[in-house]
């Protein structure tokens, strides 16, 4: 069936929720914070949790009921990952947007419009630590005038004076039947057809991430028209096939040092992504019948330490090699401290 003629605009930005209420699943922050909205008297917030959990959109949506379209842009700043975000920006943009006071006589369109602005602050865990202990004597300085807006993956790379400063929030991964609810209502809206099978793979794939359902789904739909299976979905979506997986695993669990070097420099040519390989292959040894448990836990420790240095920047080939080197030690019941 020929691709579908479809607008430009991406799914995730066009059926993004709107209001706070809206939000899919976050059922006590929604409640804390319609609570909130409803006083017009906001802390300043630290929103973490998983990507695709509706941590930016909800912020989006506070400050939107918050100020309306008129003063939204006057009133509410945001920097984004996009942005240079080391001490020099907190010294000059946010501390001069921070330091300017509004009005509180302003109400367009019947909103509350409260005294006071908001600098929401996306990915805020990859901002420098100086940058952070710059940013936390500009919130003290002007508290009364501007709020903050903190969303992140990691709180733990959020330093402890920031992070006791605001309400924090935390955002789940999305259940499979909330997933399955909102795809469905996106495929009614688009014309499109999934069998029960492509839902349940494209929620598996996603692994509690909406946005990247969405942008899945979406780049289906352009390839591969209205009617959408579950093996286009997996194409699109960058998982690493089976057999490749299973090929890396049972390389690893030999003694041979040469086949299981073969096998990461083959997951390395063929360009999959290290950090979905970790995350496949710990479903494969969680499975895995007959690998001991303490095995499986040394095996799985490793993993999680490997995942930590991809995020961090490390070469992708050496944690890979790393990783298939423990593997080896483990299964092969080598006394090694791993720790």
């Amino acid at each position: 069936m020929a691709p579908l003629v479809q607008s430009s605009q991406p799914w995730v930005e066009k059926y993004r929720p709107r209001q706070v209420k809206d939000v899919a699943q976050q059922d006590e922050v929604v409640r804390v914070l319609t609570n909130t909205l409803e006083t017009s008297n906001c802390p300043h917030m630290l929103f973490y949790g998983p990507p695709g959990t509706g941590k930016t959109t909800t912020a989006l949506a506070i400050a939107h009921q918050l100020f309306g379209p008129e003063l939204y842009k006057s009133r509410v700043l945001e920097l984004n990952a996009s942005d240079d975000r080391g001490i020099n920006v907190v010294r000059t943009k946010i501390k001069d947007f921070a330091a300017v006071a509004v009005g509180s006589n302003q109400r367009p369109g019947g909103y509350p419009c409260p005294p006071f602005k908001i600098i929401i602050l996306d990915e805020a865990d990859s901002m420098t630590e100086d940058a952070q202990n710059a940013l936390r004597r500009t919130m003290e300085t002007h508290s009364k005038v501007t709020r903050f807006f903190f969303i992140c993956n990691y709180i733990s790379r959020i330093i402890e004076p920031l992070a006791s400063r605001c309400a924090k929030f935390r955002f789940k991964p999305l259940s499979e039947d909330i997933m399955i609810t909102r795809v469905l209502h996106i495929c009614q809206e688009e014309g499109l057809n999934l069998d029960p099978e492509a839902l349940s793979t494209l929620s598996s794939i996603s692994q509690g991430d909406l946005r990247r359902a969405i942008t899945y789904l979406q780049s289906a739909a352009r390839l591969f028209g209205s009617s959408i299976s579950s093996k286009e979905l997996i194409s699109v979506s960058g998982v690493v096939p089976e057999e490749v997986v299973e090929a890396f695993f049972s390389a690893c669990r030999g003694d041979n040092f040469d086949l299981a070097n073969k096998e990461v420099n083959n997951v390395i040519a063929e360009g999959y992504p290290v950090s979905q390989m970790l995350s496949q292959l710990f479903e494969v040894v969680v499975q895995a019948d007959d690998i001991l448990d303490e095995q499986k836990a040394r095996i799985c420790k490793k993993l999680g330490e490997a995942d930590k240095c991809l995020v961090d920047g490390a070469d992708e080939y050496l944690q890979l090699l790393d990783v298939a080197s423990s593997m080896m030690r483990a299964v092969c019941n080598m006394q090694e401290d791993f720790s």
